[in-house]
């Protein structure tokens, strides 16, 4: 893994972190493939807000009274919360939690997504486990100045806000439709399209994203993110232990398996 650019030369460096990030996420694709997967995630490439507005500043802003905005009832840690409460735990257990730190444009978040999205839902729905969120943006640069990663995320607290219920089915949809990087991105009236699709019909939700609400706040959350120690994503933890196996993060259902031990 690449760690954040050091050195003399910040651009040298930064192109040498994106470089190696590419390579990794080739051969963990490439290791799926085969079902030798021998290490996840996708390294960060991180960088000062600076950098990040500086990209495709001519083609996207956000309005300026979004600035302040804090989405609400979020967990302490900033994380979107899913969890059944009208379901106990199974034998009157404590919930099993998991926490997710993803990027709506990491192809490794996509490919642990499109892998576990039903077995976390379910767990959800069975009260097994609560799933924790967090949607961090660092990866701006891959959208061709679209910066995709910061409005996709952003979406996301909005689409929190407005029906935690449906969440999980926008998220497993968003990355079904992840833009390839250094492609486009997606539009406001794409994104807008997939919340309707997930059931998200209220206009307040796309005048949500269209005035780009939470863009700021997801670049600050994103900073305290990667002060706890987060180097790549996606990131997952059961009970606060880092799941490490890649079997269990990449493999169809292979998160069942974890929460299901961490239950007993």
């Amino acid at each position: 893994m690449s760690k954040k650019p050091t050195g003399k030369n910040p651009l040298a460096n930064a192109a040498q972190a994106e470089r190696n990030r590419k390579i990794l996420i080739q051969v963990g694709v490439a290791v799926v493939l085969v079902g030798l997967i021998a290490a996840i995630g996708i390294t960060l490439a991180l960088r000062k807000h600076n950098d990040d507005k500086s990209e495709g500043a001519n083609t996207f802003h956000w309005n300026a009274e979004q600035v302040n905005l804090v989405p609400p009832n979020l967990t302490p840690d900033g994380a979107i919360r899913i969890d059944n409460t009208a379901v106990p735990a199974p034998d009157g257990k404590q919930k099993v939690t998991v926490r997710v730190v993803a990027d709506m444009q990491c192809p490794a978040c996509d490919m642990f997504e499109n892998a576990n999205a039903d077995a976390l839902k379910s767990a959800v729905q069975s009260g097994k486990a609560a799933v924790e969120y967090n949607i961090i943006t660092f990866l701006d640069r891959a959208s061709n100045g679209n910066q995709f990663s910061t409005r996709a995320g952003a979406a996301a607290y909005v689409m929190y806000e407005a029906d935690p219920a449906k969440f999980q089915g926008w998220l497993a949809e968003m990355y079904k439709q992840q833009p390839k990087e250094n492609g486009n991105g997606m539009s406001d009236d794409k994104l807008i399209q997939i919340a309707k699709d997930a059931g998200y019909t209220d206009p307040a939700v796309a005048q949500a994203i269209k005035d780009g609400k939470y863009t700021s706040w997801i670049k600050t959350q994103t900073d305290k993110v990667f002060a706890t120690g987060v180097k790549s994503t996606p990131t997952v933890y059961v009970n606060g232990t880092q799941v490490q196996d890649p079997q269990a993060l990449m493999s169809q259902g292979g998160m069942t398996a974890v929460i299901d031990n961490a239950a007993k």
